[in-house]
């Protein structure tokens, strides 16, 4: 999830059936516009405050303080109360006091009377209850109880964007993924070191000294030694070997991308590196060159990487396709769904969608 930071922002529909971007953002009037299929569009005559994004949905605050989730198409009021709430790329929560809400699937639902906090992922929400002094989770419409305390409110130990790690209370790590929960170690006094991802979760294995991996559930050793530095994507993890080495590990498959990576970074379906004074990255098991220099600025998510070019401008990558989205300097930019946008000074925006340009 990413918070408004200047001046405009977006939305992806349709992310798994149709990669369908959208794109919404503050114009010059501060009137609230959006990007749909090669066509800008407005939203709302007034500013809007607040602002939080994710692929699929947009919270905000409108100009009477009512709070509005916009999935690309409508604009709905979820109340005119005070809330306050958290989203991710497919569902949002929010809270009136001790009362929890969640939307999903283009619906609001009640969640809990007796809310404490909330975390939200992409397919589930985990969340506080007082009454019982319990952890559950909300996954395909179904509540479920992971843990019940008679002492503190629990807490997840890390959650990613569809599994959740939690400690029962006999000290057993354990991983809530698609409606099941798995078994991963007892707490012996060290604390294990979890990296979780979008569907995979890696972690460093106190007992053992290995670094290994939840996925698809199950668990595999990848290495006979702690990593030093890991990143979980989308069905794969990054990491790094004992001599520094940038590896690859993903059902099974192993790759050495790097001996001597200048940096590194990884998310959802991409790991990208500098070697030699150039930018590569590697996408569905393809190493590609990204740049003939360093980048120093740049963002992730899905299919999607945008950085700042040498001379000031904007390039991007969308699914190991590389385009120029802009030379002008001094821009704002951002990715969502699959797509990039841009925003001028003067809050023109240039829109990067199915390999072609739009501006507005």
């Amino acid at each position: 999830m990413k918070f408004l930071t200047f001046g405009f922002l977006l939305l992806t529909s349709g992310l798994f059936a149709q990669k369908q971007t959208v794109f919404a953002y503050m114009d010059y009037n501060n009137f609230f516009h959006s990007f749909k299929d090669g066509y800008f569009n407005q939203v709302d005559h007034q500013a809007v405050t607040g602002v939080a994004y994710g692929d699929e949905v947009i919270a905000y605050y409108n100009n009477q303080r009512d709070f509005k989730i916009y999935d690309g198409t409508f604009s709905r009021v979820m109340t005119n109360q005070p809330a306050t709430f958290k989203i991710s790329d497919h569902m949002a929560a929010w809270n009136i006091g001790q009362l929890i809400y969640y939307y999903e699937n283009g619906k609001p639902h009640n969640l809990t009377s007796f809310g404490a906090d909330y975390w939200v992922g992409d397919s589930l929400i985990t969340f506080q209850d007082t009454r019982y002094n319990s952890l559950n989770v909300v996954y395909k419409g179904k509540i479920s109880t992971l843990v019940q305390s008679t002492v503190e409110l629990p807490s997840p130990v890390v959650q990613g964007d569809n599994l959740v790690v939690f400690k029962d209370n006999g000290d057993i790590y354990k991983v809530f993924y698609r409606g099941q929960i798995y078994d991963l170690g007892t707490y012996n006094g060290t604390e294990y070191e979890f990296f979780a991802g979008t569907d995979i979760l890696g972690f460093n294995d106190p007992q053992t000294r290995t670094f290994a991996v939840f996925q698809d559930g199950e668990f595999f050793d990848v290495e006979e030694f702690r990593s030093p530095k890991v990143k979980a994507g989308r069905g794969f993890v990054a990491y790094e070997d004992l001599q520094g080495n940038l590896k690859y590990y993903g059902k099974g498959k192993y790759e050495t991308l790097s001996s001597f990576a200048q940096f590194w970074d990884a998310k959802d379906d991409l790991v990208v590196w500098g070697d030699a004074n150039t930018t590569y990255q590697f996408y569905k098991g393809e190493k590609k060159n990204l740049a003939n220099f360093v980048v120093k600025e740049w963002q992730m998510k899905n299919d999607v990487v945008a950085f700042r070019t040498l001379m000031g401008g904007v390039g991007a990558s969308v699914g190991g396709v590389y385009k120029e989205v802009t030379s002008i300097n001094d821009t704002d930019f951002v990715i969502n769904g699959h797509g990039v946008m841009v925003q001028m000074k003067n809050r023109a925006v240039i829109v990067l969608y199915n390999g072609q340009i739009y501006r507005d």
